[in-house]
This record gives structure tokens, C-alpha cells and sequence, in this order.
């Protein structure tokens, strides 16, 4: 049984387990996350295996506290750029983190970033300490 989904996708509900999902981005709303100035835009989800595909979009001088990848996580960033203590990622970079990664990621000039998550990253500092992010 299909649980994967894409949240305010038109339509969804006409879709067969089979059926490509085509995902017009520019529709999709931003939602706030529990991070000052990082919002979520999400393109794919499954909540129960805990895989996300989403593009995060950082205001500049936003910091994402300390957190670590549980599996492999990847960054591709699409414009600006974000930075931690391993470097900076600017346009068209792309970065990829193995299970078990720890980094506060900050974004001093601002930046949107599509990121994937194969399980949910597990806070430890800022408001989502102690939280997975879904």
C-alpha cells in the first residue's frame, strides 16, 4: 500500500497507487517550521518510513540548531547559500551528509535548499530539541 504523499497536492485523491504524481511546485504552499526564518515546502512525504523530499527556504541570519542525520541526508541548493562548521554551499552546490552527521546549519544571506531525508533528523539544540523533524 502506497503512504507516501505530497501534502496540498490537486487532485491526489483521483490517483491510483500506480499513477505518477506531478507536482506543480509553484503551487505548493510554504509553511513555517519551528525554526525562526526556515519555511518548508514539501514535495513528498511518508510519514510512516519517515522519507521527505522537501526545498527549505532560510532567511537570512537563520540557524537551524545542532542535529543529527539518522540516514543519509543531501542538500542541493538552488539559490543563496548555507553554511556550517565542514563549509559553505552556494548555488548549485550539492552536499551530502552519511547517518550519523551532527551540525548547526546557518544561512547568513539567506538561501533555499532541496533537501532528502531518508528518516527524520534528530534535533538536540533550538526549539526542536528533542523532536525528529516530519
Amino acid at each position: 500500500m502506497l503512504t507516501a504523499t505530497t501534502p496540498f497536492l490537486a487532485h491526489q485523491d483521483r490517483l491510483g497507487p500506480l499513477d505518477s504524481r506531478i507536482v506543480d511546485v509553484e503551487s505548493l504552499p510554504w509553511r513555517a517550521t519551528p525554526t525562526p526564518g526556515v519555511d518548508i515546502k514539501v514535495l513528498v512525504q511518508d510519514e510512516r518510513t519517515g522519507m521527505l523530499t522537501a526545498m527549505f527556504r532560510w532567511a537570512p541570519g537563520s540557524v537551524l540548531g545542532l542535529h543529527e542525520h539518522i540516514e543519509i541526508e543531501q542538500s542541493f541548493v538552488l539559490e543563496g547559500e548555507f553554511e556550517d562548521d565542514d563549509g559553505v554551499y552556494t548555488k548549485g552546490n550539492f552536499a551530502w551528509r552519511p547517518p550519523g552527521h551532527r551540525h548547526v546549519a546557518r544561512s547568513p544571506k539567506g538561501a533555499t535548499v532541496l533537501c532528502f531525508f531518508l528518516k527524520p533528523n534528530k534535533f538536540l539544540e533550538g526549539p526542536l530539541a528533542g523532536t525528529e523533524l516530519k
